[in-house]
């Protein structure tokens, strides 16, 4: 049976194909699908973790137990997981371990457009790399036996692209894999450094094994045309390079990106009049390919920034675009913005009106940084708003104390938050901490976190108390605010910010998007009172607008929240009764 899919949908195909028991993760775009597919078969545990590094553990964990198992996550999230994965690759496995992880060139959501690729090269671990729904099932598949064949974990890179487009997919039955006998071995797990040495030369004698399959894998392969032209590429960016050029090259297309095929490429070479390399961001096989001593072109033609695509390709390469379609009026841009009704907008403006200096992170409260609230000043990674905070109040002391907070979201806490608080109430910075609790994981698309009470199933689970949590961290002056009462974020902030000592201001009201939250009627202009004055519009509510110098509810966006009625001088905004407001 074959069925339309999605890259991230056939990679969670090809874990129950491959007998997979385990999959822990933290949601991240472009690689969320993954685990809420794989959630969708019995024969799979999933979960979500409360960071990518405890996803790999626990995925390491159940690989160690002799189950196959998976984590998945973005390519920043790699980073958090990378210190498990670096001993991980000394230590092997039992059962079969596959690290999925996506990449996102071009940074639809992400804050850089790293190449996951350095990854592997530096963990000297398997990867592999789909270019299709179809290879992402059956490279999945390979990804396990690979681990098992080499004692190692593998790595499956997927993409934007890959991830997020859909391919025909043929479906298989589950191989049903006994678990492999766990045996005690504390020379191979217990990496103190008598047993870590021993292990090192295990990884560089493992690399030439894997190198010695790299040469004669299927995975690799070459797809012979012309010989005027040899293009040696992978991913998405194989894809584009046979729309633009058909038969009229001959390409090596790399299904294994590391370690990269020696003589395979060599040969390659010897049989091409130009050799160029196509590849999204880092020149990972360019450089490979100058080791060996080959002329190649590559990110001399390319740029090392932003996603490749068919006419992109054609047009470095002096070919003309294939014809296109475009709008004929130009399309207004619609820059990203809170929802209307989002539970972080009152907050984010108490403190634009309070004049603070706010160092935030990772989440869809990061639009608390757009125009006109613009009540953000940083955003860096997962956790670093609080660490940040304690240093930025260490070099600048009571100079500052006084208006400058960090600010983070309840799953962002629960993520790498911890640590940086516990950091606060040790060293005894004078900081003020807010917590955005919207009682869900928004920015990736309503996943539940260690606050919510619920699994990944949506099945009752344990749930963390934040304010329990805050209190046995160290911390006297823990308060919960609603950020749809403003009267009442202004005066707890202003009572934390003035107080001699660590605090914790927890935001909390529920994602106005959860199919729970129910909304209340819109709220209605009144056009007589209204003056025109603007001071609504200092939300950035997109259910606010401006029309004949007057304001303008749309009733289709309004949830009926009401903090812009608490901004009005003049009563103009209110909920209708009876024909009037109130």
């Amino acid at each position: 049976m074959k069925e339309l899919m999605l890259g991230n949908k056939a990679v969670a195909r090809g874990l129950y194909e491959a007998g997979c028991r385990v999959i822990s993760s933290y949601p991240g775009t472009p690689s969320t699908e993954v685990t809420e597919e794989a959630v969708q078969f019995d024969d799979i545990y999933a979960e979500w973790a409360p960071n990518e590094k405890v996803a790999m553990e626990v995925a390491f964990g159940a690989a160690m137990a002799g189950g196959r198992a998976a984590c998945a996550m973005k390519h920043v999230g790699l980073n958090v997981a990378a210190d498990p994965l670096y001993t991980m690759s000394y230590t092997g496995i039992n059962g079969g371990l596959v690290i999925i992880v996506a990449d996102d060139a071009g940074m639809h959501s992400s804050q850089n457009e790293q190449d996951s690729r350095n990854h592997a090269i530096a963990a000297k671990v398997p990867m592999l790399e789909p270019s299709d729904s179809e290879e992402a099932k059956q490279f999945t598949k390979l990804a396990f036996r690979l681990s098992e064949e080499f004692d190692t974990p593998v790595i499956l890179k997927m993409c934007t692209r890959v991830a997020h487009s859909q391919s025909l997919v043929e479906c298989g039955e589950r191989e049903e894999i006994e678990l492999r006998p766990y045996i005690k071995n504390i020379a191979k797990y217990v990496m103190m450094p008598a047993n870590a040495r021993p292990k090192h030369p295990f990884v560089e004698e493992r690399a030439k094994k894997l190198l010695a399959y790299a040469e004669t894998t299927p995975l690799n392969r070459i797809e012979w045309g012309s010989g005027d032209i040899g293009i040696i590429t992978s991913s998405t960016s194989y894809q584009y390079t046979k729309e633009v050029f058909g038969e009229k090259a001959s390409v090596l297309k790399l299904g294994m990106v590391n370690p990269l095929p020696e003589e395979l490429i060599k040969n390659f070479a010897a049989k091409v009049k130009r050799l160029i390399v196509i590849e999204e961001l880092d020149p990972i096989i360019e450089n490979h390919c100058k080791k060996l001593g080959l002329a190649v072109e590559g990110k001399s033609l390319f740029p090392m920034i932003g996603e490749f695509s068919q006419g992109l390709i054609a047009e470095k390469l002096g070919f003309s675009p294939k014809a296109s379609a475009a709008l004929e009026e130009k399309i207004p841009l619609r820059p990203p913005v809170m929802c209307a009704g989002c539970p972080h907008r009152g907050m984010f403006y108490t403190l634009n009106r309070n004049h603070c200096t706010v160092l935030g992170d990772i989440g869809c409260y990061t639009l608390g940084a757009v125009a006109p609230l613009s009540a953000m000043e940083l955003c860096a990674c997962m956790g670093a708003s609080i660490g940040a905070v304690h240093g930025f109040h260490k070099v600048r002391g009571e100079e500052i104390e006084g208006n400058t907070v960090a600010v983070l979201g309840d799953s962002t806490f629960m993520h790498s938050g911890m640590t940086g608080l516990a950091n606060v109430a040790y060293n005894m910075s004078n900081s003020t901490v807010i917590i955005l609790d919207n009682s869900i994981t928004g920015m990736t698309g309503h996943q539940q976190n260690p606050t919510t009470g619920y699994n990944i199933k949506g099945d009752p689970a344990g749930k963390i108390n934040l304010e329990a949590l805050c209190r046995a961290m160290g911390f006297k002056r823990v308060c919960v605010v609603d950020p749809y009462d403003l009267e009442e974020c202004d005066r707890v902030l202003k009572e934390e910010l003035q107080a001699k000592e660590p605090s914790v201001i927890i935001s909390r009201r529920p994602c106005a998007l959860l199919k729970y939250v129910k909304a209340k009627p819109p709220i209605a202009a009144d056009r007589e009172k209204c003056v025109g004055c603007k001071s609504c519009m200092k939300l950035g509510c997109p259910a606010i607008g401006i029309k004949d110098k007057k304001a303008a509810i749309d009733e289709t966006l309004c949830v009926g929240c009401g903090v812009c009625t608490q901004l009005c001088p003049f009563d103009a905004l209110g909920t209708k009764k009876g024909g009037a407001l109130s």
